[in-house]
């Protein structure tokens, strides 16, 4: 099963970063966190990708071109034209096509420009700056046990502040560090899609978290899978600076 990536925003709210690179170029880790998302899905099997490009996706071009490098030993022979020998190699068994979706096209947009390379055949969708110990096959079990056109990931995610946790005489019982917000559940970006949904997006401008999944959800075509362990997106400077936090010294909640 393909897995398509939206890589294509422009990343306003994490400006410091995007002033460079694309979004899903900013290293978490020392790495891309496109890469922390591509290993969550490759550690479960799935190793076919199709990456919707945007701003400076070039960027992310080079960056798989010279994917051998970055992994091997190599030396460059000047003597013979600048030959590259590879001497040592690991390479993963991924697939990867990278499609030019415009710069200022929106999620549904990018999504249906993708099209041609995804086929008629179901497919996982997800964003390029978002990572989670989600259990894949779990979520495709979900979507197919309901036979639906399109199956969301439903997460709670942590308030940004700490609690207190008062008693009934008004003393202070115990600190509660980032309790869950508000109880409410909110879109967590992974999808599983049937072909069918390319029947409710549109052109560039069609924004895929509005009218199409809205749209689904009143055709009662839009189930939800709900994932109650780690979750987290990089929206802000903040959010990178706590995902670095969690790669330091030990393997991060989201690696399998």
């Amino acid at each position: 099963m393909k897995t398509v990536i939206l890589a294509g925003g422009l990343g306003t709210r994490i400006s410091e970063e995007t002033t460079l690179r694309p979004k899903p170029m900013i290293e978490v880790g020392g790495r891309p966190i496109l890469l922390h998302i591509i290993d969550i899905y490759s550690s479960q099997g799935f190793n076919e990708f199709v990456i919707c490009l945007g701003y400076r996706g070039y960027m992310i071009k080079e960056y798989f071109q010279n994917y051998l490098l970055h992994l091997s030993d190599v030396t460059f022979d000047f003597t013979r034209g600048g030959e590259m020998l590879v001497h040592r190699s690991s390479l993963p068994p991924w697939k990867v096509t990278l499609v030019e979706t415009g710069d200022n096209t929106q999620t549904g947009g990018r999504l249906a420009r993708a099209r041609r390379y995804i086929g008629e055949e179901r497919f996982m969708l997800t964003y390029g700056d978002g990572v989670a110990d989600i259990d894949l096959r779990a979520l495709v079990a979900r979507h197919e046990s309901h036979g639906r056109l399109a199956t969301i990931t439903a997460v709670q995610p942590p308030g940004r502040f700490g609690a207190l946790v008062l008693g009934e005489e008004g003393h202070v019982e115990r600190f509660q560090e980032k309790p869950l917000g508000d109880h409410s559940w909110i879109n967590g970006g992974f999808f599983v899609l049937e072909s069918g949904v390319f029947d409710y997006l549109g052109g560039d401008e069609v924004v895929l978290e509005r009218e199409p999944l809205e749209r689904l959800a009143a055709d009662r075509q839009l189930g939800a899978f709900k994932h109650d362990g780690f979750w987290w997106a990089m929206d802000t400077l903040r959010d990178k600076r706590y995902l670095d936090a969690l790669c330091e010294g030990r393997r991060p909640p989201w690696s399998k």
